[in-house]
């Protein structure tokens, strides 16, 4: 599966455009704000129905202006496939295949997945958990639909049931009988998504820890990830007994809302106790083993976005991912750089073709 063809109108800073795209290596190069990130935004917002950077979809409009429409050719195994993506101010977005609309946006997760890498994923280790809940949350959802329907009906209980609590606080008065229905609902979805979680780290521990013993060359360094509730007892249980802290609180303190998935490095946490090259790795052995447990569950290898990594990676793990893509362990790639000659060189260096995109002319 590749992309071939992205037409962009009023997307962020691109007033009209049009690329052609290699199903191999593709590179955008030029100045920081020539429109390279937000190109591969365009194409993540094809994928996953929604920008990376900008979570609400006005934010995506080009300045003084009221809609954007954001367009690609993509190829599966010969078979071509046009999606287009639209949004105007005060309506909602649409998502079209072939022009016929999709009328669940978790519909179309998954069907040109996708595993992006950015600078900003240095906070799946430094950030909080909400960070790391969010990168399996998106992987699984591409994997699995019945997972995103679960993860999406979870979540409009949950905020159901905040409301309550807070009505429930300001009358003095709870209502056991709608209390009880919202707390159903919550474990009927939360039991799935935590079984399913713990289910996801078994294969994909293995493939992160193989990625990692090659990046760092030593077999001495044990790391694994380790899924985390906050809670030991069951949901339900959980739910009743956090009930009056619930109430003072306004809002739900327990459930898999709440859990982590902890990072450990010989058995201590690699964000308090890795050196940054061990980070470094870590990171990279988990958006490898991310793009590994999509090709296996759907059979098809994403798209890769690496968005500005050379600036952020030593040689030594330049070296491992140029040598991923010499041995065709990718698909379709796109790699942004500031400094073209360097990436003309490192691919040189590699005997690595691509297809060369120069940003400046391209921004209005």
């Amino acid at each position: 599966m590749y992309l071939s063809g992205l037409y962009l109108f009023n997307f962020k800073n691109y007033e009209e455009a049009s690329f052609a795209f290699s199903p191999e290596i593709n590179c955008l190069v030029g100045l920081n704000g020539s429109g390279k990130t937000n190109l591969l935004d365009a194409i993540h917002y094809l994928s996953m129905t929604r920008s990376f950077l900008n979570p609400a979809d006005h934010q995506n409009i080009r300045t003084l202006q009221k809609n954007f429409i954001v367009k690609g050719d993509f190829d599966r195994a010969g078979s071509k496939r046009s999606v287009v993506a639209s949004y105007q101010t005060g309506a909602k977005k649409s998502i079209l295949e072939d022009g016929i609309e999709c009328k669940k946006f978790s519909d179309h997760i998954g069907k040109y997945p996708l595993v992006l890498v950015t600078p900003q994923d240095i906070e799946l280790i430094w950030g909080g958990s909400e960070k790391r809940r969010s990168f399996f949350d998106s992987l699984l959802s591409q994997m699995d639909k019945k997972y995103l329907e679960h993860l999406i009906r979870y979540h409009h209980f949950l905020k159901q049931r905040n409301g309550a609590l807070r009505i429930f606080q300001e009358r003095q008065l709870v209502d056991e009988e709608l209390l009880a229905r919202y707390n159903d609902e919550l474990v009927t979805a939360g039991e799935y998504i935590t079984d399913v979680r713990r289910d996801l780290l078994k294969n994909y521990t293995e493939k992160f820890q193989a990625h990692y013993r090659q990046l760092i060359h030593t077999a001495f360094e044990n790391v694994t990830i380790v899924y985390e509730s906050k809670s030991h007892d069951s949901l339900a249980e959980a739910l009743r007994k956090s009930l009056q802290k619930d109430l003072a609180l306004g809002r739900t303190t327990v459930g898999i809302h709440r859990d982590d998935f902890q990072f450990m490095l010989d058995g201590e946490a690699v964000k308090r106790f890795g050196s940054q090259g061990q980070q470094k790795s870590f990171l990279i052995g988990l958006k490898l083993a991310e793009f590994d447990s999509l090709t296996q569950a759907l059979g098809v290898k994403p798209i890769l976005l690496l968005d500005d990594i050379f600036d952020k990676l030593d040689d030594e793990r330049i070296e491992k991912l140029l040598s991923l893509i010499a041995n065709d362990h990718f698909g379709q790639l796109f790699i942004t750089d500031a400094r073209p000659e360097r990436t003309e060189q490192l691919l040189s260096s590699a005997r690595l073709s691509a297809n060369v995109i120069r940003m400046a002319s391209r921004i209005s």
